[in-house]
């Protein structure tokens, strides 16, 4: 086995060997060892990496534009970043998403990868820093505490745009089975009892309703993410940097992305500040509320098959028991409830990190990130499993259906305007003592003739508003 060859490069804490081969440097080298963590490392997000690569794109083309880096260098830089963002050298990001010190490791990371790359292209060897040091030259006009919160707003915004087909097709498939079903009478219920007739279309289209709702939730949460505090350098004084290389860096970041991204108007305020990460987990967790919510209904809806509602049957996945034959459990409801009970906790994770900073920065960003890029995950991955595995395969049991609304006392309701309150309760009544239907106690009675009896309960006088006085 051939024997690794190291190089050596140093830090303010000393001299340390790096593998020859590596990308990555000293810094990288010391986070990789002081951070194990939660097994989850920054080329786990390519978009995070891409964020970066857009970050240090757009410094590295305004440096040049202020004179602070030559033109060959700058050119080098933008070429590694180019590599970057096409999905190259990502394993040379071996640091896990939680660490400490703000995201310092994340951003040196960035600086050597991209200043070694830059090093062969410009016909150097990594670790020749004094032709493009990664402090000097990839940082250069940069603290970890704009470029690293950059790159995050830069991923997020890829993260969402990647996000939002998925919530698309969810939405399209709850329609079409809205439409498939829109024919099926069922039982609307309140509190778990019986309420008034509905179709089982309804109840997709509603489901696919709820969700729509929160398509431009989603989309103003994501455009906070366009401003960012590039020029703050440390605290948003902007020092080490030349004036004009704000405004150079945002019109770069511009022209990189093509997003109309804009510069925030405090950069004192921007760099402690996490809000918009705190709006779009919020934004997230409103919609796993919705989703669990609708898969609780999915679980009740097919419950039984015998002893429940059997009003849908839901595909069959896989057995539900290692004792009991036959048995066929909801697992895939019951795992994207799990996944929604999770981006609902993260929720909580990301407001105690974001309450956590202190005075002119949040060292807890890392966390942030690595909690919320989780939590996209997550739903995108529920969402395609849900759609592909449960909602597509839905089938309504229509007999089943109609039965329990020909015997459900819910249906009395219609005939309140007709007959009034007083005399709908006693016919409830007297059907829920007797186990009678309401339809033949009504005739019963002599309070309606079978025909007008006929006509108040069609189906499609029970879906919409309908002034029932008019039937004669």
């Amino acid at each position: 086995m051939e024997k690794t060859k190291y190089r050596s490069e140093s830090d303010l804490l000393g001299t340390r060997e790096v593998p020859e081969n590596a990308y990555y440097g000293v810094q990288t080298a010391r986070a990789i060892e002081n951070f194990h963590i939660s097994g989850h490392l920054l080329s786990t997000y390519p978009n995070f990496i891409k964020g970066m690569a857009i970050t240090k794109k757009a410094a590295a083309m305004a440096n040049v534009e202020v004179g602070m880096i030559t033109p060959e260098q700058g050119d080098a830089i933008i070429w590694a970043c180019d590599q970057l963002l096409a999905g190259r050298f990502h394993e040379e990001f071996p640091i896990d998403m939680i660490q400490g010190g703000a995201g310092t490791s994340t951003n040196m990371a960035a600086n050597e990868v991209i200043a070694n790359l830059a090093l062969e292209r410009m016909g150097y060897k990594k670790g020749e820093y004094q032709y493009c040091s990664p402090n000097d030259v990839v940082n250069a006009s940069q603290s970890t505490n704009d470029a690293y919160p950059c790159a995050i707003h830069m991923a997020l915004c890829l993260e969402h745009l990647e996000f939002m087909p998925r919530l698309e097709q969810m939405i399209a498939a709850l329609n079409y089975k809205s439409k498939e079903f829109a024919h099926v009478i069922k039982m609307g219920r309140t509190q778990l009892q019986d309420a008034v007739p509905m179709t089982l279309g309804q109840t997709f289209g509603g489901f696919a309703a709820s969700l729509r709702g929160e398509l431009n939730n989603l989309r103003n949460a994501a455009d906070e993410f366009l401003i960012v505090n590039m020029g703050a350098t440390a605290i948003g004084t902007g020092i080490c940097s030349k004036p004009g290389y704000s405004d150079a860096c945002i019109k770069a970041l511009r022209k990189v992305t093509g997003w109309n991204i804009s510069l925030a108007d405090n950069l004192i305020e921007a760099t402690s500040a996490t809000s918009c990460m705190i709006q779009y987990s919020s934004a997230m967790k409103r919609l796993a509320i919705k989703i669990n919510k609708m898969c609780n209904d999915l679980r009740l809806l097919s419950s039984g098959p015998r002893c429940g509602l059997n009003e849908i049957h839901l595909p069959e996945r896989q057995p539900g028991s290692s004792i009991m034959p036959g048995k066929v459990n909801p697992v895939i409801p019951e795992v994207m409830n799990q996944v929604c009970y999770k981006v609902i906790g993260n929720d909580m994770c990301i407001s105690l990190a974001s309450d956590n900073g202190q005075l002119e920065l949040n060292v807890m960003e890392p966390v942030i990130a690595y909690t919320l890029f989780e939590s996209i995950h997550l739903l995108e991955n529920g969402l395609d499993t849900l759609r592909k595995y449960c909602i597509d395969g839905i089938i309504a049991n229509e007999k089943r259906c109609r039965e329990l609304v020909e015997h459900s006392i819910g249906i009395v309701t219609m005939l309140n305007p007709i007959i009034g309150y007083k005399q709908s309760t006693k016919i409830a009544k007297e059907a829920s003592e007797t186990g009678r239907g309401v339809y033949e106690l009504v005739l019963e009675h002599g309070l309606l003739t079978k025909e007008q009896l006929d006509e108040i309960l069609k189906p499609e006088n029970m879906l919409h508003p309908v002034d029932l006085n008019m039937i004669k």
